[in-house]
């Protein structure tokens, strides 16, 4: 009989790419994941690793068995939140991954959501970079992810993965000046004006530079910031037009000077789990907080 810890590395190290990794990511030694693996090997009677250089790569028979491992791994999931939901339990520890906007104005409105309903449910947030936050999902790194989707630039879908959309979230444009914003007409008038943007290599750069670009021109961008905070002040500072997002703008103390863009082009703001873990009463409650605390956030 297969075992399904030895599975589960034999999944990871597909995701992973190394030993040296899987070990890092569950608390092992390398070794002991190799030792792990080898078993695994004579279960299988069939070698399931192949030497390259210094890593290894997985044979086609290793290929194989750990597709039918994302298949175990996901009903035994499906399993856990059946006897859960049967159990009416909201207990534990949910893992979830956010990008900087979910985590200041999202976060915590469902977190009090939960301490008020589900004292005995505990959430453990992370912030990572949108770009790493799903395949740190199907590494089991995390239990549910809010991500964001740019207009014009959908994310990979994955059959491993199920999103429910959470809101949608009208992208502005802001101004430094009051004679920046009585001066325009459209984005193509700011050819020669100054940008905070977020680092190249981001979703949300990659979206901001396409809107300059198809307005006929490059942004100078003067300011690199994924905080953004940071924007938000440079605005405010007079130093830089940015691209804000409604949801920043909506608990900004300060007024911004702002305007609809064409389109009226809005960023897609989502949930995220792997599939068959999204009925888990856990994960059901937190959605369920999320979605109350937007009641709370007032639109711009």
């Amino acid at each position: 009989m297969l075992n399904v810890h030895r599975l589960r590395l034999l999944r990871e190290l597909k995701h992973r790419g190394t030993i040296a990794a899987v070990a890092q990511a569950l608390s092992y030694s390398p070794s002991a994941v190799s030792h792990q693996l080898a078993l695994l090997e004579s279960e299988v009677k069939t070698a399931l690793l192949q030497p390259v250089g210094r890593k290894v790569r997985l044979t086609p028979a290793a290929d194989l068995l750990a597709s039918h491992a994302e298949i175990i791994l996901r009903q035994l999931e499906q399993a856990k939140g059946d006897l859960a939901t049967a159990l009416g339990e909201v207990e534990g520890t949910l893992k979830v991954a956010c990008f900087q906007t979910a985590a200041l104005f999202l976060i915590p409105a469902a977190l009090r959501s939960i301490r008020e309903n589900h004292p005995r449910l505990r959430i453990d947030v992370a912030e990572i970079e949108p770009e790493d936050s799903l395949p740190a999902l199907i590494a089991y790194d995390f239990d549910m992810v809010i991500d964001e989707e740019y207009p014009g630039l959908p994310r990979a879908r994955s059959s491993e993965i199920d999103q429910i959309e959470l809101t949608r979230d009208p992208m502005l444009l802001a101004f430094p000046t009051p004679d920046s914003q009585n001066n325009y007409g459209s984005i193509a008038d700011l050819a020669d004006a100054t940008w905070v943007m977020e680092p190249e290599g981001s979703a949300a750069r990659q979206w901001t530079t396409s809107v300059c670009r198809e307005a006929g021109f490059e942004p100078d961008v003067q300011f690199e910031s994924s905080d953004l905070l940071v924007h938000s002040r440079l605005v405010q500072e007079g130093h830089a037009h940015a691209f804000l997002p409604s949801l920043v703008l909506s608990q900004e103390s300060a007024v911004i000077r702002t305007h609809q863009l064409e389109n009226h082009m809005t960023r897609r703001i989502f949930t995220a789990t792997r599939h068959g873990a999204g009925e888990h009463p856990s994960i059901v409650a937190f959605r369920r907080a999320l979605v109350e605390g937007m009641d709370n956030v007032e639109a711009v």
